[in-house]
């Protein structure tokens, strides 16, 4: 059997709610059966401690294990509190920016790219990345190994003004080195998917890939704004593959509408139609 992980980025408690999407979610999960959720940032919408406290009760109610970070919405809006205690409201509910998720088949750590000075643009330091290498340095054998972080590492399919993490190449190759196997994150509510040798040259005997995926928004705060989708992602890690599933909120209810398919290692994918990771 697979693990599953259930992708979920950008909620924005507190803006353009949708009680029927949220009720509909439990019946995927009583569908995919995942094995933990990830929310990769931005719970709520202005920081406030009546959204994060609705958003961590919908995350809790899913009833299955849980790994949260901080976004750059969850921060505080108002002077001085942003730079003076701008994680109290988080670490109040889930302790720390940058949890770990440990299992016989996953290894997952949450990396806090979110800078209280920027108000879109993320940063991860270079002993944030060197902490997620310490993270994975001693795993079970077969395990699979996640970093999640809010800001995205990839462009946004449709334009946005949104800004990558800084130096992103420095820290995708970080994270590389410290044996990543997915990256996910989400900030553009835009759902896109890459391995890295699609789009950097692979040398023979190099380094191994690292997929990266950025989940769309599970809320949608501005629903006039074009190009971004409320959606979410599951993915389902096999021995030999991981499957991305990409679900869309079709106003009647969760519609899978992609399926991508990687390898696990650097060996070619050989598969019919009907093969499950």
């Amino acid at each position: 059997m697979p693990t599953r992980v259930l992708h979920l980025s950008d909620l924005h408690f507190g803006r353009n709610d949708r009680p029927e999407s949220i009720e509909a979610l439990g019946r995927l999960i009583e569908e995919a059966r995942p094995d933990l959720v990830i929310a990769s940032g931005d719970l709520t919408h202005r920081g406030l401690r009546s959204q994060h406290e609705r958003a961590s009760s919908f995350l809790r109610s899913l009833e299955l294990p849980l790994l949260a970070i901080p976004g750059n919405h969850d921060i505080p809006y108002t002077f001085p509190r942003r730079f003076t205690r701008p994680w109290q409201e988080f670490e109040r509910l889930w302790e720390t920016t940058e949890p770990v998720y440990r299992s016989d088949t996953l290894v997952v750590a949450g990396l806090n790219s979110v800078r209280p000075w920027r108000h879109q643009s993320g940063r991860l330091r270079d002993e944030q990345v060197q902490r997620a290498s310490d993270v994975f340095r001693e795993v079970p054998d077969g395990a699979y190994r996640i970093v999640t972080l809010h800001h995205h590492l990839l462009g946004a399919p449709w334009r946005s003004r949104k800004k990558p993490v800084a130096k992103r190449n420095r820290v995708l190759a970080g994270l590389v080195e410290a044996g990543a196997d997915l990256v996910l994150a989400g900030h553009i509510h835009q759902s896109t998917v890459a391995e890295r040798r699609e789009f950097e040259l692979a040398t023979p005997g190099g380094e191994h890939a690292v997929v990266v995926s950025i989940a769309p928004g599970f809320g949608q705060p501005r629903p006039n704004r074009r190009g971004e989708a409320r959606g979410l992602h599951i993915y389902e890690i096999g021995e030999k593959a991981l499957r991305i599933l990409t679900y869309i909120w079709r106003e009647d209810g969760w519609g899978l509408t992609a399926v991508r398919l990687f390898p696990r290692g650097r060996e070619p994918l050989v598969f019919s139609a009907s093969d499950d990771p």
